[in-house]
């Protein structure tokens, strides 16, 4: 019977061992799990720092899951070396696990904090369920708190300390927020509903060194422009980075993360990798990218899986898509929204003062190749549809601006109905 091993017990590793059973009823399935607890919704954990979920609500498995699935798990342990010769993975502990299969799921990492005094207490990161654990615990006593970093991990982290009464002050290095998902337009809304609901929001600016208390918290921070803000509690927000320590690059080929092909495999036979950790191909950019996103990481867990167990299916392809609702604004954004000038591309933008809401959509040839939508996201999924599946639009573009247009049109079925 075939060994599979899974390193990473999240929603791509556990994608990846269903896939794996339902087509292998006999093979056996290992995970090497880095936290001691049943796999659990990511990005839930803000809904428990804001209050308006509980811990025992994270789990997306039963307590039986391990069992019913015929597998083994190893938790609290980290894989550090492979071994591909001998088709071995070494943990933390020195244990030693053999596979005929092996998946890379081990998500990412936080970017770190590159400023003196990061280490200190009272410094967080909002990646796990240990991470909101640690911010409850660091509350009492905060009468001020940072958060580092104008992307969603910072919005998440902010609306959550501010849900639990926490004055926050919120320090962006670009000028507006959500700079990676949106231009200068549609920050300047969501930097204005920020600060509507009180939060502080201070852009171009970053933190250079920590001062601390006699007790080793933090209590102060200096900042690029000079000037200084006490706090007692700091959350870093800055991004993520493929978890790829373990892995040798003289052995599987990586780059920003393990590039796959489009069985999931990686540059070694037998190998594969799925998730945040995985490499492939962006639908709306045309090149290799990471799109690290729970949907994402699902089908590519599942596809790998079924590769795994001896079916080939292909992945065709991800999509970078985001919809966060700001306090009382919503966003989506898809595929390429802020695309590099001089290559083609034709953007398109309005915003309605009155109604709140602003379009920006992006084509080239006749493709959609990317969408901002802030307020009215509602048909928002037909936009990502249209990027996803290459869907030619062709015609008066001006109109799909419209606060009323249908985007439902933009599908060939309903326009012939029409």
């Amino acid at each position: 019977m075939p060994k599979h091993l899974i390193i990473g017990n999240g929603i791509a590793g556990v994608s990846a061992a269903e896939a794996i059973r339902a087509l292998d009823p006999e093979g056996g399935i290992t995970f090497i799990a880095r936290e001691e607890l049943l796999p659990y919704s990511r990005p839930m954990i803000s809904n428990v720092l804001a209050g308006s979920a509980d811990f025992s609500q994270l789990p997306i498995r039963g307590p039986d899951f391990y069992q019913d699935l015929g597998a083994e798990v190893v938790t609290g342990q980290e894989a550090v070396t492979l071994d591909l010769e001998d088709r071995t993975v070494t943990t933390s502990s020195g244990a030693q696990k053999d596979f005929d299969t092996l998946l890379i799921a081990s998500g990412a990492d936080p970017r770190k904090l590159k400023a003196k005094g990061a280490g200190a207490k009272g410094v967080f990161y909002l990646r796990s369920a240990d991470d909101v654990r640690g911010i409850l615990r660091a509350l009492p006593g905060t009468t001020h708190a940072l958060v580092l970093g104008g992307g969603l991990v910072g919005f998440k982290a902010a609306y959550g300390l501010l849900s639990r009464g926490v004055p926050v002050t919120m320090l962006i290095a670009s000028g507006y927020p959500l700079s990676l998902q949106v231009d200068a337009e549609a920050g300047a809304m969501i930097q204005a509903e920020l600060v509507k609901h009180g939060l502080s929001v201070e852009v171009g600016v970053e933190v250079t060194a920590l001062e601390t208390d006699t007790a080793g918290r933090v209590s102060r921070a200096q900042l690029s422009d000079g000037g200084a803000l006490d706090c007692q509690l700091v959350v870093v927000g800055k991004g993520v980075w493929p978890s790829l320590g373990f892995i040798d690059p003289d052995q599987i080929t990586v780059d920003a993360g393990v590039l796959v092909d489009d069985h999931m495999m990686t540059s070694r036979q037998g190998v594969y990798a799925a998730g945040d950790v995985a490499e492939h191909f962006d639908l709306a950019r045309g090149t290799r990218w990471v799109n690290a996103i729970w949907p994402v990481a699902v089908e590519m867990g599942r596809i790998a899986g079924m590769n795994m167990a001896g079916r080939k299916v292909a992945y065709r392809g991800g999509l970078s898509r985001n919809v966060i609702r700001i306090f009382d604004l919503d966003v989506l954004t898809a595929g390429l929204v802020n695309p590099p000038e001089g290559e083609g591309y034709q953007v398109m933008a309005r915003r309605n003062e009155r109604l709140g809401i602003y379009r920006k959509l992006v084509f080239k040839d006749d493709h959609l190749m990317g969408a901002t939508l802030v307020g009215q996201v509602e048909q928002g999924g037909v936009l990502m549809n249209a990027v996803s599946g290459r869907m030619p639009i062709s015609g008066d573009k001006e109109r799909l601006l419209e606060p009323g247009f249908n985007y439902a049109y933009l599908q060939p079925e309903t326009a012939q109905a029409a």
